[in-house]
């Protein structure tokens, strides 16, 4: 004898594979429900992931905090290092030079390269505290002594070029004193600096590694004739998130004759758009679901005019009409969780090989699914939130059953006599 309340059991039973048309339109509403849940599961896991991984590129390359002279060079940049270090904010600083150059590749056959990157001045003994910029070498060795260089490698390839290779490099400081000599009428053209490729890098974010080069912090004051002064002084805080209360904190203890910007303020509408995106597209393709739910109803619908006769003979025998509607409901409860049990799976799947399913169909239709060029990121990101799995499984039954809810009702008032007059 089965331990299922009757409603329960007869739901099963009604909901057996049969060669009709109900069967037909349930099969659908399942494949509904799973398709909505996949594609939630997929779509929100995919723009989490995005988020996650452009914040984390964001302030591991970043100054968390940026401290600058309004109207020129920061001079003395040592003292405010030591000023900016004392706040119970502060993880590290770092000084940063940083500006574009034109850089020329030295090949020993064929035409050379140009391209304008932007050059970043490291200290090696300070930057280790405010980016992971020197551990995301890949090739060579992250020294930068003498004049010597680190290539992003998307610039690297763009050049095509290779550790030990040579580049030459033109500087600001060259082209004004060519400008300088124009004056004055000597024509005197710009002798560039020779660099060596010591290493390669890469931070696995397309912006970076495609646009930056770095070089000794002593190398790019020189290109800047900037002396012993930098552009600015780089912070790394304990915790990113306090950004803007320890940017107030650190304005106060400066003074208004320096310029203190954070990296939301530089890169948070970015982050900010991303996060609406993500509750817009949730809210949308929830509605995949409320889709399947209506053929939920419509196959409930047509189950009670179907076993009219049947409900009148258990209400006949005392079913009473909360168990009639108990045993709709578990119908449409029966489907929802077979529908988002497959859902979850298909979009867990799909999550899981998403890299894969890109590097096939680009083999096969020769498209860049996923340009880097667009996204920022070579591989598709995606993480899977617990909370957001439990919102879109749970709202999704909740839908399902309330699709079933007037159809069982209407089951549940239906009249012994009545019923069992129906033809």
């Amino acid at each position: 004898m089965s331990r299922l309340p009757f409603e329960l059991m007869l739901a099963l039973r009604y909901l057996r594979p049969k060669r009709t048309f109900v069967s037909v339109i349930t099969l659908i509403s399942i494949v509904g429900v799973m398709l909505g849940v996949a594609v939630l599961i997929i779509v929100i896991a995919v723009m989490t992931g995005f988020d996650r991984q452009l914040r984390d590129k964001l302030v591991g390359f970043t100054p968390h905090i940026l401290i600058e002279r309004p109207n020129g060079t920061l001079g003395g940049y040592e003292a405010v290092m030591q000023r900016v270090a004392t706040n119970d904010f502060v993880e590290g600083v770092a000084p940063l030079v940083m500006g574009q150059v034109m850089v020329k590749t030295q090949p020993l056959v064929g035409n050379p390269r140009f391209l304008v990157p932007m050059v970043r001045g490291v200290d090696p003994v300070n930057e280790p505290h405010v980016s992971r910029l020197l551990d995301s070498v890949i090739a060579g060795t992250n020294s930068l002594r003498g004049y010597s260089v680190l290539l992003g490698s998307g610039l690297a390839d763009s050049l095509q070029v290779s550790v030990g290779d040579r580049l030459a490099m033109y500087s600001v400081r060259q082209f004004e004193e060519w400008d300088s000599a124009h004056r004055e009428g000597t024509e005197e053209a710009p002798l560039a600096d020779d660099f060596r490729v010591n290493g390669i890098f890469d931070v696995g974010f397309y912006e970076f590694d495609s646009m930056f080069l770095l070089t000794s912090l002593a190398n790019a004051q020189d290109l800047y004739n900037l002396s012993n002064s930098v552009h600015g002084v780089m912070v790394a805080l304990k915790d990113p998130d306090e950004a803007m209360a320890a940017a107030r904190e650190l304005f106060f203890q400066l003074g208004p004759q320096y310029r203190v910007t954070t990296w939301m303020e530089e890169r948070g509408p970015l982050l900010e758009a991303l996060v609406v995106e993500k509750n817009m597209m949730f809210y949308l393709l929830f509605f995949i679901t409320i889709v399947a739910a209506f053929g939920i109803c419509s196959a409930q619908i047509t189950f009670v005019v179907q076993k009219t006769r049947e409900i009148g003979t258990l209400k006949a025998v005392g079913a009473t009409s909360g168990q009639i509607m108990w045993l709709f409901l578990g119908q449409s409860l029966v489907v929802g969780v077979v529908g988002v049990a497959a859902g979850f799976g298909l979009g867990m799947l799909a999550v899981t090989y998403r890299n894969e399913f890109l590097y096939f169909m680009r083999d096969l239709t020769g498209l860049e699914l996923f340009p880097a060029n667009i996204y920022l990121f070579r591989e598709l990101p995606a993480l899977v939130v617990p909370g957001d799995i439990a919102i879109i499984a749970g709202g999704s039954l909740v839908i399902c059953l309330l699709a079933g809810l007037i159809p069982a009702w209407n089951a549940g008032r239906l009249k012994p006599v009545e019923a069992l007059r129906h033809e």
